[in-house]
């Protein structure tokens, strides 16, 4: 208790003096960043737990880039369960003046089977509960492609070949998924309606989705029914694991944004071992003084651990309080983004920052006060004698390491955590090299300078070489931070914008049907437009390489799974295409031969190499060919490209439609709308 009060009254002084002001400012804004984050995240991810089965539209979700088998459907009613079914693909929607891109949702009775969806009867009404689907007939938009279109209740608009009235406006899907669809302007009409439409077409790339609820005894019983008998690009969510890609999504940015603030963590830490080290040279004779009154070195160790101790708890309480209003602030700003009240946040973010201000207090100020608490007695006759020197090397090491596992545990990802450990090193190496021969130079400008004031200023400086460095290396890691959020983001699309040709493609058409073709090339002849080359396309997956059966679950990288769960576009040509370099092997030409050429990316991701035979299942079908060059492709040009390009022969006879890509001047905006009646 003795030691409890000396400490506290320690404390009290030393923020009178001001002592601990830097220091503290720099921790508070430490904890702040980091736990703003994590109470911003923490509350998203509370969300989706609470809203899992909403977001899944029932108890359990199937989902498929193909038709699903119907036995789902069947065992599912079997065992007394609701089902209901949606379709989702991008198609356009028209009127006699104006054509947008918009996501189709096809739904059955009976949809959603969990969650809410709600409409209105035209723009700026509250939404309510539909209580159904959309009639035959019917169509309902959301607000965005009702502006875009410039329709309101009551008229019509084209969908494919149907003609369906707009009856309601759709303000609130609670399955709305975090994809493309989700992104585009919706129209959402009844499955009795598809056919009608048209759009289901070879090459179409659509959505299947069933979704299940009831009892949850059998809800588990199906699930453990269906998942031995999921085929390649079938996926099963249920509430535990719902919305994959959102939450792939959140611990993406989760990851992100605590990386970012990570930045403000070791600029704090800078700013903690300089403000400690200063702190250590204030308080030598002090510590002297009261060694020579009898105070144990051990003694004086446990005052000042518990003075920085407290310090560090109260900071990191104050922290967690502001970093809570900030991510409420941040909360605020983004409920246009976030369609749902988000729950309150869990207490581990609080003990994050209580973590992340004890590991700056270790790391930092710890290695200062073992130093200080060595001070002799002598010190307080002769101030010349046991001097703590600053002994940079060993105290930054200490910190240093503690930051570096502070970056390993915030990455969350032992290889991320190593990569951003060594960039940072990296970085702090080039800047105190860069700040070693900036001094340097001023060491030798000194000599020439005639204005004492510059003259001492120069000398102070060098005479204080570490202490100087550290705060260049400093300066410098924070204008990097200025430049990487404020400038790189501008120069990458400025440059992206200035690799752009003037006549870069800017429309695409695909679905495009074999017996369309020419119609389609008469179209833009009429219209004054230069016939695009229409290229065929056939979807198929990749089922093996060298006769070993693809498994996604083989990939270690997320990117390289997704892309061998997916159908790939295949296409063929014995003309190489514009913006495709030949870098190994070579190019088939006219020869009808079983080959593909591929592009090198492709190959890197998925492991396949020059020489290897590749299969694709195309319609129930297997065709295999030999990769026999590998391209590498200008993926900025908005051309179309394909990842691989067959051999003349080798996909004749398969469902194949057609694509391009064009470009449109400004002053010929109709012809889209033109070409989408002609074409619906």
């Amino acid at each position: 208790m003795h030691i409890l009060r000396l400490s506290l009254t320690m404390l009290r002084r030393d923020l009178r003096a001001g002592e601990l002001t830097l220091l503290g400012i720099a921790l508070l804004i430490a904890v702040v960043s980091l736990t703003s984050v994590g109470f911003f995240t923490d509350r998203l991810r509370e969300g989706l737990n609470r809203d899992a089965n909403q977001l899944l539209g029932g108890d359990l979700l199937v989902s498929s880039d193909h038709p699903l088998p119907t036995a789902f459907r069947t065992e599912a009613e079997h065992l007394g369960l609701q089902v209901t079914g949606t379709e989702l693909f991008n198609s356009m929607a028209s009127t006699d003046d104006v054509a947008q891109l918009s996501a189709v949702k096809v739904v059955e009775p009976g949809y959603p089977l969990r969650g809410s969806l709600k409409i209105a009867g035209r723009m700026g009404e509250a939404g309510h509960e539909a209580g159904r689907i959309p009639m035959r007939g019917e169509a309902w938009l959301e607000e965005r492609l009702m502006t875009s279109l410039q329709v309101k209740p009551g008229d019509v608009i084209q969908l494919g070949n149907a003609h369906l009235k707009v009856s309601a406006l759709v303000t609130f899907e609670s399955d709305r998924g975090n994809n493309f669809f989700s992104f585009v302007p919706r129209v959402m009409i009844n499955a009795a309606d598809l056919p009608a439409t048209g759009l289901i077409q070879e090459g179409s790339r659509v959505r299947y989705r069933l979704q299940f609820a009831g009892d949850s005894a059998a809800i588990n019983r199906l699930s453990k029914w269906i998942a031995p008998k999921l085929a390649r690009g079938e996926e099963l969510e249920s509430i535990d694991n719902a919305r994959p890609e959102i939450r792939n999504g959140l611990d993406r940015a989760h990851r992100f944004l605590r990386l970012a603030a990570m930045l403000a963590v070791v600029l704090a830490a800078v700013a903690i071992g300089l403000s400690s080290r200063r702190y250590l040279q204030r308080h030598l004779d002090g510590c002297a003084v009261m060694r020579c009154f009898g105070a144990r070195r051990g003694q004086l160790l446990g005052i000042y651990f518990i003075e920085f101790a407290l310090l560090g708890l109260v900071i990191a309480l104050l922290g967690s309080v502001l970093g809570f209003a900030l991510q409420a602030a941040i909360a605020h700003m983004a409920s246009s983004l976030v369609a749902t009240d988000l729950p309150a946040p869990g207490w581990t973010p609080v003990a994050h920052g209580v973590l992340v201000s004890l590991v700056l207090m270790t790391g930092f100020v710890m290695p200062q006060l073992f130093r200080l608490v060595r001070v002799p007695p002598i010190r307080a006759l002769r101030r010349e004698w046991g001097g703590a020197k600053f002994g940079s090397s060993g105290i930054w090491v200490v910190g240093a390491l503690s930051l570096a596992g502070l970056m390993l545990w915030i990455a969350d990802d032992v290889r991320l955590g190593i990569y951003v450990v060594s960039g940072f090193a990296a970085a702090c190496a080039v800047f105190a090299l860069i700040a070693r021969v900036i001094l340097g130079l001023f060491a030798r400008v000194r000599r020439l300078s005639g204005a004492w004031g510059l003259r001492y200023g120069l000398a102070a400086m060098h005479r204080r070489l570490a202490s100087s460095i550290i705060q260049m290396v400093a300066l410098a890691l924070g204008l990097m931070a200025v430049l990487l959020l404020t400038l790189v983001t501008q120069d990458l699309l400025a440059s992206w914008r200035k690799s752009q040709a003037p006549d870069a493609p800017n429309q695409f058409v695909l679905n495009i049907q074999p017996e369309q073709r020419a119609p389609l090339e008469r179209f833009f002849h009429d219209k004054g437009i230069n016939s695009p080359t229409l290229l065929p396309m056939v979807r198929g997956r990749l089922v093996e390489i060298n006769n070993r059966p693809v498994n996604s679950k083989a990939y270690g990288d997320e990117r390289a799974r997704n892309l061998a769960e997916r159908e790939f576009n295949l296409s063929w040509a014995s003309q190489l295409q514009e913006g495709n370099h030949i870098v190994a092997g070579r190019w088939h030409g006219d020869r009808r031969v079983p080959e593909f050429s591929m592009e090198e990316g492709i190959g890197k991701t998925l492991g396949v190499k020059l020489g290897d035979e590749v299969t694709f299942e195309i319609g129930g079908q297997r065709v295999s060919g030999k990769v026999s060059s590998v391209r590498k492709l200008d993926w900025d040009s908005m051309r179309v490209n394909f990842f691989f390009t067959a051999a003349p022969g080798l996909l004749d006879g398969y469902p194949t439609s057609y694509i391009t890509s064009f470009y449109l001047p400004p002053a010929h905006d109709n012809v889209i709308s033109a070409m989408v009646a002609a074409f619906p």
